[in-house]
Parts: structure tokens; sequence; C-alpha cells
């Protein structure tokens, strides 16, 4: 068995490369949008499985990157990841957040426009080295079988009264005593 290196995280002169990169494509995304967007802020804050993540929350707008994910795979991110995000970015503004999907048609012509002939939605990267974020679970039953909820579901359910249920009973998932 191999012990696997740490990946340190990218530095700062990286990531200002980042930074004026995701400027370019938003620049170019307003140029083929027409519409005006502003630069927003960069954060380098994002752990676990995803390069890149556009968040909206109260009117702030803002582009998250994993710096680890980027050190492993940095050439792979300049030239996937950050159009992604920034397309997110645009057609969010252009549409608003509700009346597009979040990879739908818009998203991709503006990804083929940015010149990103492979317009995923996810990536595949060996994730060795890179630190996780670990998901804790909670246990759920209904009439038939049990869950594992996550803790984003066990959260909504426990804060917003969001409901589940059993795909086979159809019967409401009730945490396990």
């Amino acid at each position: 068995m191999t012990i696997v290196d740490r990946i340190e995280p990218i530095n700062d002169r990286q990531q200002q490369n980042v930074i004026d990169t995701t400027h370019h494509y938003i620049t170019r995304a307003a140029e083929l949008t027409q519409c005006k967007l502003s630069n927003i802020p960069v954060e380098f804050d994002l752990k676990g499985r995803a390069a890149g993540m556009y968040c909206v929350r109260g009117g702030r707008r803002w582009i998250r990157y994993n710096p680890y994910l980027f050190a492993k795979y940095f050439n792979d991110n300049l030239a996937q990841t950050i159009p992604h995000e920034v397309a997110h970015y645009a057609i969010e503004r252009v549409y608003g957040h509700r009346h597009v999907r979040p990879h739908g048609k818009e998203w991709r012509g503006l990804m083929q426009a940015l010149g990103i002939a492979n317009a995923s939605r996810t990536c595949e990267y060996d994730l060795a080295g890179i630190p996780q974020r670990l998901q804790s679970l909670h246990p759920y039953t209904c009439a038939c079988t049990s869950y594992q909820l996550t803790s984003r579901r066990h959260n909504k359910i426990k804060r917003d009264g969001a409901r589940y249920y059993c795909r086979q009973c159809q019967q409401l998932l009730m945490p396990q005593a």
C-alpha cells in the first residue's frame, strides 16, 4: 500500500491567475450575451469533489473554487471549470435562475460560444491526495425499509419542514429512534 502525498492548495500567484481568467471569461460572456456583467468576487474555499460553484444568496453573487483540485489539475480547470462557472453567472443574469435549467440549452449554447466544446456538467478527477468533506448520514425509516439521509436533507427536514417519501411504499420517511 502506498501513501498518497497530500496536495497543497494553489499559491497566491496561481490564485491571481484564476481570478484574472475568471474576469476574462466574464468580459467575454458579457459581449456574447450583450448583458452588463460585473466582475464578482472569487473565493478559494470549496472542498470535496466539486471544482467550482457559482453562488447567489441575498442578492450577493460570487464564484467559489476548490484550491486543491485546481492545484492538481490546474490547466484543465483554467480551461473547463472557470468558463463553466462564468456561464452559470451569465445565464442567471440574462434569464434569471428560475427560468432556465442549470445546464440547459442556454448554458450549453454559451459554453459553445465561449469555445468550450465539452460542456460537461461534472468533472471526473482522481481525488487522491485531496482533502474530502465527509458527509454525516442520519437513519430514517418507512414501513418497508430504512434509509441513510445526508445532513443536507436531514437539516431541511428539521429546519424547513421538508418531507421525503419512500419510493416503494410512498410512506413519509421518519427519523429512526
